[in-house]
Protein backbone atom coordinates (compact mmCIF):
# COMPACT_ATOMS: atom_id res chain seq x y z
CA UNK A 1 0.00 0.00 0.00
CA UNK A 2 1.28 3.38 -0.88
CA UNK A 3 1.94 5.78 2.03
CA UNK A 4 -0.62 8.32 2.48
CA UNK A 5 -0.77 11.54 4.28
CA UNK A 6 -4.51 11.95 5.44
CA UNK A 7 -5.97 15.09 6.76
CA UNK A 8 -9.75 15.42 5.85
CA UNK A 9 -12.06 11.95 5.41
CA UNK A 10 -13.37 11.40 2.22
CA UNK A 11 -15.76 9.12 1.13
CA UNK A 12 -17.07 7.41 -2.09
CA UNK A 13 -20.32 8.87 -2.33
CA UNK A 14 -19.42 12.15 -2.17
CA UNK A 15 -21.70 14.80 -3.91
CA UNK A 16 -20.78 16.09 -7.38
CA UNK A 17 -20.14 19.24 -6.62
CA UNK A 18 -17.70 18.36 -4.10
CA UNK A 19 -15.89 15.77 -5.72
CA UNK A 20 -11.91 15.92 -4.32
CA UNK A 21 -9.68 17.16 -6.64
CA UNK A 22 -6.64 14.97 -7.25
CA UNK A 23 -3.18 16.61 -8.72
CA UNK A 24 -0.29 14.70 -10.17
CA UNK A 25 3.09 16.62 -9.27
CA UNK A 26 6.10 15.88 -11.67
CA UNK A 27 5.29 17.97 -14.97
CA UNK A 28 2.10 18.56 -13.76
CA UNK A 29 2.11 20.92 -10.78
CA UNK A 30 6.19 20.86 -10.58
CA UNK A 31 8.11 21.71 -13.94
CA UNK A 32 10.17 18.60 -13.11
CA UNK A 33 10.66 15.49 -12.32
CA UNK A 34 11.64 14.61 -8.88
CA UNK A 35 13.26 11.49 -10.18
CA UNK A 36 15.61 12.84 -11.91
CA UNK A 37 16.16 16.10 -9.93
CA UNK A 38 17.41 13.71 -7.25
CA UNK A 39 19.55 12.21 -9.71
CA UNK A 40 21.16 14.70 -10.67
CA UNK A 41 21.93 15.94 -6.98
CA UNK A 42 23.12 12.26 -6.22
CA UNK A 43 25.69 12.82 -9.22
CA UNK A 44 26.86 16.10 -8.28
CA UNK A 45 27.43 15.52 -4.24
CA UNK A 46 28.34 11.85 -4.70
CA UNK A 47 30.11 11.46 -8.02
CA UNK A 48 31.80 8.50 -7.11
CA UNK A 49 29.10 6.78 -6.04
CA UNK A 50 27.47 6.36 -9.29
CA UNK A 51 27.39 2.93 -9.51
CA UNK A 52 25.02 2.47 -6.28
CA UNK A 53 21.63 3.90 -8.12
CA UNK A 54 21.95 0.64 -10.46
CA UNK A 55 21.82 -1.30 -7.34
CA UNK A 56 18.64 0.39 -6.14
CA UNK A 57 17.58 -0.15 -9.49
CA UNK A 58 17.57 -3.69 -9.28
CA UNK A 59 15.11 -4.07 -6.82
CA UNK A 60 12.61 -1.76 -8.59
CA UNK A 61 11.77 2.04 -9.58
CA UNK A 62 10.22 2.25 -6.14
CA UNK A 63 13.22 1.37 -4.41
CA UNK A 64 15.56 3.81 -6.63
CA UNK A 65 13.19 5.93 -5.87
CA UNK A 66 13.66 5.52 -2.63
CA UNK A 67 17.26 5.30 -2.41
CA UNK A 68 17.61 8.64 -4.24
CA UNK A 69 15.28 10.84 -1.93
CA UNK A 70 17.40 9.21 1.29
CA UNK A 71 21.03 9.64 0.15
CA UNK A 72 19.90 13.76 -1.75
CA UNK A 73 18.16 16.74 -0.22
CA UNK A 74 16.05 18.90 -2.70
CA UNK A 75 14.99 22.70 -1.18
CA UNK A 76 11.70 21.90 -1.67
CA UNK A 77 10.85 26.04 -1.51
CA UNK A 78 13.18 26.81 -4.58
CA UNK A 79 11.70 24.17 -7.02
CA UNK A 80 9.83 25.03 -10.02
CA UNK A 81 6.33 24.99 -9.49
CA UNK A 82 3.62 26.00 -11.79
CA UNK A 83 1.79 29.34 -10.63
CA UNK A 84 -1.08 28.94 -12.82
CA UNK A 85 -1.95 25.58 -11.60
CA UNK A 86 -1.46 27.00 -8.48
CA UNK A 87 -3.90 29.38 -8.99
CA UNK A 88 -6.43 27.07 -9.88
CA UNK A 89 -5.94 25.11 -6.81
CA UNK A 90 -6.02 27.81 -4.29
CA UNK A 91 -9.95 29.05 -6.31
CA UNK A 92 -11.45 25.63 -5.81
CA UNK A 93 -9.99 25.44 -2.19
CA UNK A 94 -11.60 28.86 -1.36
CA UNK A 95 -15.03 26.86 -2.48
CA UNK A 96 -14.50 24.30 0.01
CA UNK A 97 -13.05 21.19 -2.35
CA UNK A 98 -10.73 18.71 -1.26
CA UNK A 99 -7.59 18.68 -2.96
CA UNK A 100 -5.53 15.31 -3.04
CA UNK A 101 -1.97 15.08 -4.08
CA UNK A 102 -1.19 11.56 -5.61
CA UNK A 103 2.52 11.34 -7.10
CA UNK A 104 4.48 8.52 -8.12
CA UNK A 105 7.71 10.90 -6.34
CA UNK A 106 8.48 8.96 -3.27
CA UNK A 107 6.52 10.10 -0.25
CA UNK A 108 9.18 11.55 1.71
CA UNK A 109 9.37 14.00 -0.91
CA UNK A 110 6.04 14.35 -1.31
CA UNK A 111 4.67 15.30 1.62
CA UNK A 112 7.56 18.04 2.12
CA UNK A 113 6.95 19.58 -0.73
CA UNK A 114 2.94 19.43 0.50
CA UNK A 115 3.68 20.92 4.20
CA UNK A 116 5.23 23.73 2.20
CA UNK A 117 2.51 24.65 -0.39
CA UNK A 118 -0.21 24.10 2.25
CA UNK A 119 -2.61 23.04 -0.65
CA UNK A 120 -3.46 19.44 0.16
CA UNK A 121 -5.83 17.55 2.37
CA UNK A 122 -3.97 14.36 1.52
CA UNK A 123 -1.11 12.82 -0.11
CA UNK A 124 -0.57 9.89 -1.95
CA UNK A 125 2.66 8.87 -2.96
CA UNK A 126 5.34 6.08 -4.04
CA UNK A 127 7.20 3.86 -1.02
CA UNK A 128 9.61 1.05 -1.16
CA UNK A 129 7.37 -1.57 -2.10
CA UNK A 130 4.87 0.62 -4.49
CA UNK A 131 6.01 2.76 -7.34
CA UNK A 132 2.48 4.70 -7.93
CA UNK A 133 2.23 5.76 -11.28
CA UNK A 134 -0.51 5.04 -14.05
CA UNK A 135 -3.02 2.13 -13.45
CA UNK A 136 -1.35 1.79 -9.58
CA UNK A 137 -2.76 5.77 -9.35
CA UNK A 138 -6.10 5.06 -11.13
CA UNK A 139 -6.66 1.63 -8.76
CA UNK A 140 -5.96 3.29 -5.81
CA UNK A 141 -7.94 6.36 -6.31
CA UNK A 142 -11.07 4.22 -7.44
CA UNK A 143 -10.87 2.10 -4.38
CA UNK A 144 -10.81 5.61 -2.19
CA UNK A 145 -13.30 7.38 -4.51
CA UNK A 146 -14.82 4.91 -6.93
CA UNK A 147 -15.41 4.93 -10.63
CA UNK A 148 -15.74 8.40 -11.85
CA UNK A 149 -15.60 9.88 -8.12
CA UNK A 150 -13.14 12.37 -8.87
CA UNK A 151 -11.15 14.98 -10.97
CA UNK A 152 -7.84 14.78 -12.31
CA UNK A 153 -5.38 16.97 -13.11
CA UNK A 154 -1.78 15.19 -15.19
CA UNK A 155 -0.11 15.62 -17.80
CA UNK A 156 1.80 12.16 -19.21
CA UNK A 157 1.03 9.33 -21.15
CA UNK A 158 0.73 7.96 -17.33
CA UNK A 159 -2.10 9.94 -16.72
CA UNK A 160 -4.25 8.78 -19.56
CA UNK A 161 -5.75 6.00 -17.33
CA UNK A 162 -6.39 7.67 -14.62
CA UNK A 163 -8.13 9.83 -16.62
CA UNK A 164 -10.55 7.11 -17.77
CA UNK A 165 -11.90 6.96 -14.04
CA UNK A 166 -11.67 10.51 -13.47
CA UNK A 167 -14.97 12.79 -13.94
CA UNK A 168 -13.35 15.43 -15.71
CA UNK A 169 -10.06 15.37 -16.64
CA UNK A 170 -7.28 18.42 -16.63
CA UNK A 171 -4.28 18.53 -18.93
CA UNK A 172 -1.50 20.98 -17.83
CA UNK A 173 1.76 21.18 -20.60
CA UNK A 174 1.66 18.16 -21.92
CA UNK A 175 3.91 15.78 -23.19
CA UNK A 176 3.86 15.21 -27.20
CA UNK A 177 0.77 13.47 -27.89
CA UNK A 178 -1.28 13.29 -24.50
CA UNK A 179 -3.76 16.31 -25.54
CA UNK A 180 -5.18 14.25 -28.26
CA UNK A 181 -5.27 10.61 -26.30
CA UNK A 182 -6.58 12.97 -23.31
CA UNK A 183 -9.48 14.71 -25.66
CA UNK A 184 -10.51 11.45 -26.92
CA UNK A 185 -11.54 9.70 -23.89
CA UNK A 186 -14.22 12.65 -23.78
CA UNK A 187 -13.58 14.48 -20.51
CA UNK A 188 -11.06 16.60 -20.71
CA UNK A 189 -12.56 19.94 -18.79
CA UNK A 190 -9.62 22.27 -19.26
CA UNK A 191 -6.28 22.15 -20.51
CA UNK A 192 -3.34 24.37 -19.51
CA UNK A 193 -0.73 25.60 -21.48
CA UNK A 194 1.39 27.73 -19.11
CA UNK A 195 5.03 26.73 -19.65
CA UNK A 196 7.34 28.91 -22.15
CA UNK A 197 9.32 26.30 -23.87
CA UNK A 198 10.68 26.03 -27.23
CA UNK A 199 13.55 27.21 -29.70
CA UNK A 200 14.08 30.49 -27.91
CA UNK A 201 14.47 28.59 -24.87
CA UNK A 202 17.00 26.10 -26.21
CA UNK A 203 18.91 29.02 -27.26
CA UNK A 204 19.23 30.31 -23.65
CA UNK A 205 20.23 27.00 -22.51
CA UNK A 206 23.30 26.60 -24.91
CA UNK A 207 24.19 29.79 -24.59
CA UNK A 208 25.04 30.66 -28.13
CA UNK A 209 25.99 34.40 -26.97
CA UNK A 210 28.87 32.43 -25.32
CA UNK A 211 30.16 30.96 -28.60
CA UNK A 212 32.37 34.33 -28.90
CA UNK A 213 34.44 33.45 -26.29
CA UNK A 214 35.55 30.81 -28.91
CA UNK A 215 36.80 33.81 -31.18
CA UNK A 216 39.50 33.84 -29.17
CA UNK A 217 40.55 30.69 -31.44
CA UNK A 218 41.47 32.90 -34.16
CA UNK A 219 44.20 34.89 -31.67
CA UNK A 220 46.63 32.44 -33.00
CA UNK A 221 46.08 33.35 -36.54
CA UNK A 222 46.13 37.11 -36.10
CA UNK A 223 49.42 36.82 -33.85
CA UNK A 224 51.23 34.79 -36.80
CA UNK A 225 49.77 37.22 -39.34
CA UNK A 226 47.86 34.05 -41.05
CA UNK A 227 43.94 35.75 -41.05
CA UNK A 228 44.34 36.06 -44.98
CA UNK A 229 45.68 32.27 -45.74
CA UNK A 230 41.90 30.56 -46.38
CA UNK A 231 43.12 27.33 -45.68
CA UNK A 232 43.79 28.09 -41.81
CA UNK A 233 41.09 30.54 -41.64
CA UNK A 234 38.74 27.57 -42.87
CA UNK A 235 39.97 25.44 -40.29
CA UNK A 236 39.59 27.77 -37.90
CA UNK A 237 36.61 28.40 -38.66
CA UNK A 238 35.62 24.66 -38.23
CA UNK A 239 37.45 24.81 -34.96
CA UNK A 240 35.40 27.85 -33.95
CA UNK A 241 31.99 25.66 -34.83
CA UNK A 242 33.22 22.11 -32.66
CA UNK A 243 34.34 23.99 -29.97
CA UNK A 244 31.07 25.91 -29.61
CA UNK A 245 28.88 22.17 -29.65
CA UNK A 246 31.32 21.03 -27.12
CA UNK A 247 30.76 24.47 -24.87
CA UNK A 248 27.11 24.21 -25.14
CA UNK A 249 27.31 20.60 -23.92
CA UNK A 250 29.15 21.66 -20.85
CA UNK A 251 26.58 24.77 -20.16
CA UNK A 252 23.40 22.18 -20.62
CA UNK A 253 25.28 19.27 -18.24
CA UNK A 254 26.50 21.92 -15.86
CA UNK A 255 22.98 23.20 -15.82
CA UNK A 256 21.84 20.32 -14.72
CA UNK A 257 24.27 19.85 -11.73
CA UNK A 258 23.67 23.21 -10.53
CA UNK A 259 20.33 23.39 -10.11
CA UNK A 260 20.03 23.79 -6.69
CA UNK A 261 22.78 26.43 -6.56
CA UNK A 262 21.06 28.59 -9.59
CA UNK A 263 17.93 28.47 -7.92
CA UNK A 264 19.32 30.42 -4.91
CA UNK A 265 20.87 32.73 -7.41
CA UNK A 266 19.01 36.16 -8.27
CA UNK A 267 19.65 35.29 -12.19
CA UNK A 268 20.93 32.49 -12.87
CA UNK A 269 17.14 30.82 -11.33
CA UNK A 270 15.69 31.62 -14.38
CA UNK A 271 18.02 29.59 -16.76
CA UNK A 272 16.10 27.35 -18.43
CA UNK A 273 16.42 24.21 -16.48
CA UNK A 274 16.56 25.54 -13.41
CA UNK A 275 12.99 27.49 -13.91
CA UNK A 276 11.90 24.37 -15.35
CA UNK A 277 11.21 25.84 -19.01
CA UNK A 278 13.19 22.67 -20.07
CA UNK A 279 12.64 19.07 -19.24
CA UNK A 280 16.14 17.57 -17.37
CA UNK A 281 15.43 14.66 -19.84
CA UNK A 282 15.66 16.75 -22.75
CA UNK A 283 18.78 17.70 -21.49
CA UNK A 284 20.22 14.40 -20.83
CA UNK A 285 19.62 13.34 -24.28
CA UNK A 286 20.63 16.38 -25.55
CA UNK A 287 23.79 17.10 -24.10
CA UNK A 288 26.14 14.00 -24.88
CA UNK A 289 24.50 14.30 -28.37
CA UNK A 290 26.38 17.77 -28.69
CA UNK A 291 29.66 16.45 -27.40
CA UNK A 292 29.30 13.36 -29.64
CA UNK A 293 29.40 15.78 -32.70
CA UNK A 294 31.87 17.39 -30.93
CA UNK A 295 34.65 14.83 -30.68
CA UNK A 296 33.50 13.22 -34.21
CA UNK A 297 34.31 16.60 -36.53
CA UNK A 298 37.07 17.14 -34.26
CA UNK A 299 38.70 14.29 -35.38
CA UNK A 300 37.68 13.54 -38.90
CA UNK A 301 38.17 17.47 -39.66
CA UNK A 302 40.87 18.79 -37.96
CA UNK A 303 44.92 17.67 -36.29
CA UNK A 304 44.99 14.86 -33.76
CA UNK A 305 45.96 17.61 -31.51
CA UNK A 306 42.92 20.29 -31.62
CA UNK A 307 40.54 16.77 -30.25
CA UNK A 308 43.00 16.46 -27.25
CA UNK A 309 42.55 19.93 -26.53
CA UNK A 310 39.05 20.05 -26.78
CA UNK A 311 39.25 16.80 -24.02
CA UNK A 312 41.30 18.61 -22.06
CA UNK A 313 38.74 22.03 -22.11
CA UNK A 314 35.71 19.16 -21.21
CA UNK A 315 37.81 17.07 -18.59
CA UNK A 316 38.47 20.62 -16.84
CA UNK A 317 35.41 22.17 -17.13
CA UNK A 318 33.76 19.24 -16.08
CA UNK A 319 35.76 19.05 -13.07
CA UNK A 320 35.15 22.52 -12.63
CA UNK A 321 31.78 22.03 -12.50
CA UNK A 322 31.78 19.09 -10.28
CA UNK A 323 34.39 20.48 -7.60
CA UNK A 324 37.01 23.36 -8.50
CA UNK A 325 34.25 26.19 -8.40
CA UNK A 326 33.90 25.78 -4.68
CA UNK A 327 37.52 25.85 -3.62
CA UNK A 328 38.95 29.57 -3.15
CA UNK A 329 41.79 30.70 -5.78
CA UNK A 330 41.41 27.40 -7.55
CA UNK A 331 38.16 28.24 -9.31
CA UNK A 332 39.57 31.88 -10.75
CA UNK A 333 42.70 29.82 -12.30
CA UNK A 334 40.41 27.66 -13.72
CA UNK A 335 38.27 29.87 -15.81
CA UNK A 336 42.00 31.23 -17.02
CA UNK A 337 42.69 28.26 -17.93
CA UNK A 338 39.66 27.43 -19.90
CA UNK A 339 39.92 30.81 -21.67
CA UNK A 340 43.71 29.71 -22.75
CA UNK A 341 42.73 26.53 -23.69
CA UNK A 342 40.94 28.32 -26.46
CA UNK A 343 43.80 29.73 -27.54
CA UNK A 344 45.89 26.79 -27.54
CA UNK A 345 42.93 24.92 -29.63
CA UNK A 346 43.24 27.41 -32.01
CA UNK A 347 46.71 26.98 -32.13
CA UNK A 348 46.43 22.93 -32.51
CA UNK A 349 43.25 22.98 -35.29
CA UNK A 350 45.87 25.56 -37.57
CA UNK A 351 49.06 23.59 -36.58
CA UNK A 352 50.76 26.99 -35.38
CA UNK A 353 52.97 27.72 -33.02
CA UNK A 354 52.22 29.74 -29.77
CA UNK A 355 54.79 31.83 -28.23
CA UNK A 356 55.21 32.38 -24.15
CA UNK A 357 54.21 35.72 -24.67
CA UNK A 358 50.33 34.51 -25.48
CA UNK A 359 50.15 32.41 -23.10
CA UNK A 360 51.50 34.47 -20.30
CA UNK A 361 48.87 37.53 -21.36
CA UNK A 362 46.40 35.39 -21.72
CA UNK A 363 46.56 33.96 -18.52
CA UNK A 364 47.07 37.40 -16.41
CA UNK A 365 44.21 38.78 -18.28
CA UNK A 366 41.16 36.36 -17.80
CA UNK A 367 42.66 35.90 -14.27
CA UNK A 368 41.76 39.44 -13.49
CA UNK A 369 38.40 38.89 -15.63
CA UNK A 370 38.04 35.74 -13.75
CA UNK A 371 37.92 37.69 -10.57
CA UNK A 372 35.88 40.67 -12.07
CA UNK A 373 33.28 37.80 -12.21
CA UNK A 374 33.55 36.42 -8.11
CA UNK A 375 33.65 40.36 -6.96
CA UNK A 376 30.55 41.15 -8.63
CA UNK A 377 28.79 38.00 -7.29
CA UNK A 378 30.42 39.06 -3.88
CA UNK A 379 29.33 42.48 -3.86
CA UNK A 380 25.72 41.62 -4.51
CA UNK A 381 26.14 39.05 -1.58
CA UNK A 382 27.27 42.14 0.89
CA UNK A 383 24.78 44.12 -0.58
CA UNK A 384 21.70 42.21 0.53
CA UNK A 385 23.38 41.68 4.08
CA UNK A 386 25.39 38.10 3.93
CA UNK A 387 28.26 37.72 5.91
CA UNK A 388 28.53 33.82 5.03
CA UNK A 389 30.17 31.79 2.77
CA UNK A 390 28.64 32.33 -0.86
CA UNK A 391 26.43 29.41 -1.61
CA UNK A 392 28.68 27.41 -4.05
CA UNK A 393 32.03 28.93 -3.84
CA UNK A 394 34.99 29.57 -1.65
CA UNK A 395 34.73 33.18 -0.74
CA UNK A 396 33.21 35.37 2.08
CA UNK A 397 31.53 38.80 1.16
CA UNK A 398 34.45 40.40 3.42
CA UNK A 399 36.84 38.86 0.68
CA UNK A 400 36.26 41.66 -1.42
CA UNK A 401 38.71 43.95 -1.27
CA UNK A 402 41.43 41.35 -1.51
CA UNK A 403 39.63 40.04 -4.58
CA UNK A 404 39.72 43.86 -6.07
CA UNK A 405 43.59 43.94 -5.37
CA UNK A 406 44.41 40.62 -6.41
CA UNK A 407 42.30 41.01 -10.31
CA UNK A 408 43.59 44.49 -10.57
CA UNK A 409 47.29 43.55 -10.18
CA UNK A 410 46.42 40.88 -12.62
CA UNK A 411 45.25 42.69 -15.33
CA UNK A 412 47.94 45.13 -15.09
CA UNK A 413 50.51 42.48 -15.17
CA UNK A 414 48.74 41.35 -18.83
CA UNK A 415 50.37 45.29 -19.43
CA UNK A 416 53.45 44.41 -18.24
CA UNK A 417 53.82 41.64 -20.33
CA UNK A 418 52.68 43.30 -23.64
CA UNK A 419 55.36 45.94 -22.80
CA UNK A 420 57.54 43.45 -22.90
CA UNK A 421 56.64 41.53 -26.28
CA UNK A 422 57.84 44.58 -27.84
CA UNK A 423 61.24 43.91 -26.94
CA UNK A 424 61.28 40.34 -27.85
CA UNK A 425 63.44 39.75 -31.24
CA UNK A 426 60.26 37.65 -32.59
CA UNK A 427 58.25 40.86 -32.38
CA UNK A 428 61.00 43.00 -33.95
CA UNK A 429 61.11 40.44 -36.91
CA UNK A 430 57.32 39.82 -37.06
CA UNK A 431 56.21 43.79 -37.31
CA UNK A 432 57.96 46.39 -39.25
CA UNK A 433 56.87 48.99 -36.57
CA UNK A 434 57.00 47.04 -33.47
CA UNK A 435 57.45 50.61 -31.55
CA UNK A 436 54.08 51.61 -32.32
CA UNK A 437 52.63 48.96 -30.51
CA UNK A 438 53.29 50.78 -27.28
CA UNK A 439 49.84 52.21 -27.57
CA UNK A 440 48.13 49.20 -27.33
CA UNK A 441 50.08 49.84 -23.55
CA UNK A 442 47.67 52.89 -22.22
CA UNK A 443 44.68 51.53 -24.24
CA UNK A 444 44.83 48.75 -22.24
CA UNK A 445 45.18 50.26 -18.82
CA UNK A 446 42.53 52.57 -19.45
CA UNK A 447 40.27 49.34 -20.42
CA UNK A 448 41.30 47.47 -16.93
CA UNK A 449 40.80 50.59 -14.72
CA UNK A 450 37.50 50.66 -16.44
CA UNK A 451 36.58 47.63 -15.64
CA UNK A 452 37.20 47.38 -12.18
CA UNK A 453 36.06 50.54 -11.38
CA UNK A 454 32.95 49.65 -12.94
CA UNK A 455 32.57 46.51 -10.91
CA UNK A 456 33.91 48.45 -7.76
CA UNK A 457 30.37 50.87 -8.12
CA UNK A 458 28.18 47.10 -9.17
CA UNK A 459 27.71 48.39 -12.98
CA UNK A 460 29.17 44.75 -14.38
CA UNK A 461 27.65 41.82 -16.04
CA UNK A 462 28.45 38.54 -14.08
CA UNK A 463 30.18 37.78 -17.00
CA UNK A 464 33.19 40.39 -18.04
CA UNK A 465 33.22 39.09 -21.58
CA UNK A 466 30.10 39.15 -22.15
CA UNK A 467 29.57 42.97 -20.87
CA UNK A 468 32.82 43.92 -23.36
CA UNK A 469 30.93 42.79 -26.09
CA UNK A 470 28.57 44.92 -25.50
CA UNK A 471 29.74 47.43 -24.14
CA UNK A 472 30.37 49.99 -26.29
CA UNK A 473 33.21 51.81 -24.95
CA UNK A 474 35.05 48.71 -24.74
CA UNK A 475 34.19 47.55 -28.52
CA UNK A 476 35.70 51.35 -29.04
CA UNK A 477 39.07 50.46 -27.11
CA UNK A 478 39.77 46.84 -29.21
CA UNK A 479 38.96 48.55 -32.23
CA UNK A 480 41.62 50.71 -31.29
CA UNK A 481 43.75 47.80 -30.24
CA UNK A 482 43.46 46.06 -33.26
CA UNK A 483 44.24 49.27 -35.37
CA UNK A 484 47.60 50.07 -33.64
CA UNK A 485 48.49 46.02 -34.35
CA UNK A 486 47.38 47.01 -37.92
CA UNK A 487 49.68 49.76 -38.03
CA UNK A 488 52.33 48.18 -36.37
CA UNK A 489 52.85 45.52 -38.93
Amino acid sequence: MPSTQGRTPLTVHTPPSSLPLVVDLDGTLLRSDLLLETGMAFVRHQPMSLLKPFSWLLKGKAALKEGLANATHLDVTTLPYDPELIALIEAERKQGRSVVLATASHHSLAERIADHLKLFDRVLASDSDVNLSSHKKRDILVKLYGEKGFDYIGNSLDDISVWKSAREAYVVNPESGVERRAFAQGNVKQVIKSNPSGLDQWMKALRLHQWMKNALIFVPLLAAHQITNPLLVWQGILAFLLFGLCASSVYLLNDLLDLADDRHHISKRNRPFAAGHLSIRSGLIVFPGLLVAAFAGALLLLPGEFAGVLAAYYVLTLAYSLSLKRHMAIDVISLALLYTLRIIAGAAATSLELTFWILAFSMFIFLSLALVKRYAELRDARKKGHTEKTRGRGYYPDDLEMISSLGASSGYLAVMVLALYIHDQATNELYSHPQVIWLACPLLLFWITRIWMLTHRGQMHDDPVVFAARDRISLVVGALFALVFWVAA
